[in-house]
């Protein structure tokens, strides 16, 4: 069965040799020179108009710098190695790109004010939150990939994975963040990196197993490299958790924001002209921003109405479009 899905994944035809393989991801192999200074050059170019594309809250911008950002290539680099259980510097390349990656965006950071709220940009705020869904896709993404760099006929998806993978915008914003002293933004960030840096070694790893490479090396070794993937699996759950603790927080805070607006909105039902207009968390507090010609009800019945669907002592602000802000107080206190 396996067999037969491989075939078709993988006809013998269209498979990829060792040696092109070898040629493409390893960056120590034949030029060398040629190969590294075209990776040093590319990553720096892409870090600075990730970094540019991210300030400015420009998706095609971001998106252009995801195109030619090269540092899948030694990160494939690092699946072949393992694969083929031999020594590699691909590692020390991933290390040192996304060290200079988070150091273009600390130095990015440099120019946005104190004051600036990080989470009022989209590109900032959709990548300091992740969760188990952008773990599936970028195992996904993973696998079309490493897929890609093994067969010769569909090289051609090789922009749309390095558009879907997202590399470099993560740990640029991961270097803002730091250089804002935002930590849990930055570690939210770096958290998505490593969830993609992962799934791309795994995906590597699985593919690049099925095309037999692991044979030719157990003519100098006698067992496949079962510890490198024991070590990634492991790698793999220390990045799993929070990831899904993320997700079930996210899951838990929309429902409390539903359930505060359907509570707000009853508050408000008697009041001629007044309406919610959003309700939001910021910092462990609910916002509720309310319209209103004239006075609101009483802040008790709103807190009333909300116990039992929010957590006891949650802090509820509302806020008025009159530019009055009310603290309410805390629910079920």
């Amino acid at each position: 069965m396996w067999g037969h899905v491989r075939t078709k994944i993988l006809p013998d035809h269209q498979r990829r040799s060792s040696d092109d393989l070898s040629e493409d991801l390893d960056l120590s192999s034949g030029d060398s020179r040629a190969k590294q200074s075209a990776f040093w050059t590319m990553l720096t170019l892409s870090s600075v108009i990730a970094a540019g594309g991210i300030l400015t809250d420009s998706t095609a911008t971001v998106i252009g710098a995801m195109i030619i950002a090269p540092l899948s290539t030694p990160i494939m680099g690092i699946s072949l190695a393992a694969v083929q259980r031999r020594s590699s510097t691909a590692v020390a390349f991933v290390a040192l790109g996304c060290l200079l990656v988070v150091v273009v965006g600390v130095a990015a950071s440099m120019v946005v004010p104190r004051t600036y709220d990080l989470l009022s940009n989209s590109q900032i705020a959709g990548r300091t939150s992740p969760g188990l869904l952008d773990l599936i896709a970028a195992l996904a993404t993973g696998f079309a990939g490493a897929v890609a760099l093994a067969r010769k006929d569909v090289a051609a998806v090789l922009p749309g994975v390095a558009i879907a993978i997202s590399l470099v915008p993560p740990l640029v914003v991961t270097g803002v963040c730091a250089g804002q002293t935002s930590w849990w933004l930055a570690l939210g960030a770096l958290v998505l990196f490593l969830s993609n840096l992962f799934a791309l070694v795994f995906a590597g790893m699985i593919v690049f197993a099925a095309l037999g490479l692991p044979r030719a090396a157990q003519r100098h070794h006698r067992w496949v490299p079962r510890r490198a993937y024991l070590m990634l699996s492991l790698l793999f759950v220390a990045v799993l958790l929070p990831l899904g603790a993320n997700t079930v927080a996210t899951v838990l805070l929309a429902n409390w924001t539903s359930q505060t607006r359907s509570s707000a909105q009853r508050w408000l039902s008697h009041t001629p002209g007044a309406a919610v207009t959003s309700v939001d968390a910021q910092s462990r507090t609910l916002y509720v921003h309310v319209r209103s010609p004239g006075g609101l009800p009483p802040i008790s019945d709103l807190l009333r109405d909300l116990e039992g669907h929010v957590p006891d002592g949650l802090p509820i602000v509302v806020d008025a479009t009159r530019g009055e802000q009310i603290v309410a107080g805390k629910v079920g206190s």
